[in-house]
């Protein structure tokens, strides 16, 4: 090879390269856009209902009874002339709002639990997680089912805290799981060999390190507890009527699909959407997350 290749080859090697995997992580895809802006659309849609020129939820006289899509029904009406855009609207906040509720309860109260099995590992990591394998031997919709029934309540605290009791043992095992990842790191061995007290490593070492993670499988959960509350609307033991809820228009709307499809088929595809949205999202931060080498 020539000198004059060799010095090419130098200038060569020893020009900046660009960082496409750096572009790549900026960049963030179409889909994410759509899955953002469906949320925000909902939320906005949702919180300020009440001031928006929407139908009441609950008049029986905002159209005739399963009649289709029009100029003053957008979305047709159910069996009793009720508007589906507004009660798919309203019902959004039910299932949002449990939705979150329950998994927040779970991740605090779970989080916290796992951090101290997982940083501990004595005794009481032994029986923590005895009693989470005692808890995920129930099927989840029928613990849930079997919470509603026994405290014959179906108020939002309730289901909110049927929904969070599912989730509450995955996300000690996940968070337990995490924190021992985390444990192997030299700044928390650092942290235990000078003597700090679990709480404060617990606090200042571990905590910041799992949050991420907690944060992209929380949104996930949340799109599980939306299906969850409407599986329990749908068997009729979530939030009462006539407060609207996604999965309770489901189920009075599946008895009338041979007159009309709407009453079903509105609310369904409102759950999907956010459903997949939740999805999207909390996919690409826990893909994002892989990349950083934050996941366990």
């Amino acid at each position: 090879m020539s000198p004059v290749t060799n010095n090419a080859g130098v200038a060569h090697l020893d020009a900046p390269q660009v960082d496409d995997e750096g572009l790549g992580k900026a960049r963030l895809p179409v889909s994410n856009f759509i899955a953002i802006g469906w949320l925000i659309a909902l939320s906005l849609v949702a919180l300020f209902a009440d001031v928006l020129p929407f139908a009441d939820p609950k008049d029986t006289r905002a159209g005739k009874p399963l009649s289709g899509p029009s100029w003053h029904n957008w979305l047709g009406t159910d069996q009793l002339g009720r508007d589906l855009f507004s009660r798919s609207v309203y019902g959004a906040r039910v299932s949002i709002l449990v939705g979150i509720a329950a998994v927040l309860l779970s991740c605090v109260v779970g989080g916290c639990i796992g951090m101290f099995a997982g940083h501990s590992r004595r005794r009481a990591d032994t029986v923590i997680m005895f009693i989470v394998d005692v808890l995920l031997a129930f099927p989840a919709l029928l613990l849930a089912v079997s919470i509603v029934a026994f405290t014959n309540s179906r108020g939002p605290v309730t289901v909110v805290f049927a929904i969070a009791l599912i989730y509450l043992g995955p996300t000690v095992r996940i968070v337990r799981g995490l924190t021992l990842n985390v444990g192997k790191n030299d700044f928390v061995l650092a942290a235990r060999a000078i003597g700090s007290k679990n709480s404060r490593v617990i606090r200042r070492e571990i905590l910041p390190n799992v949050l991420p993670s907690i944060l992209s499988l929380a949104i996930v959960a949340i799109a599980g507890a939306m299906v969850a509350e409407g599986g329990l609307a749908y068997l009729n033991l979530s939030v009462a009527p006539p407060t609207p809820t996604w999965g309770a228009m489901m189920a009075s709307g599946v008895s009338k699909l041979d007159r009309s499809v709407y009453p079903a088929v509105v609310p369904a595809a409102a759950m999907f959407l956010t459903v997949l949205a939740l999805t999207v999202i909390g996919d690409h931060l826990q893909q994002r997350g892989n990349r950083e080498g934050g996941a366990v």
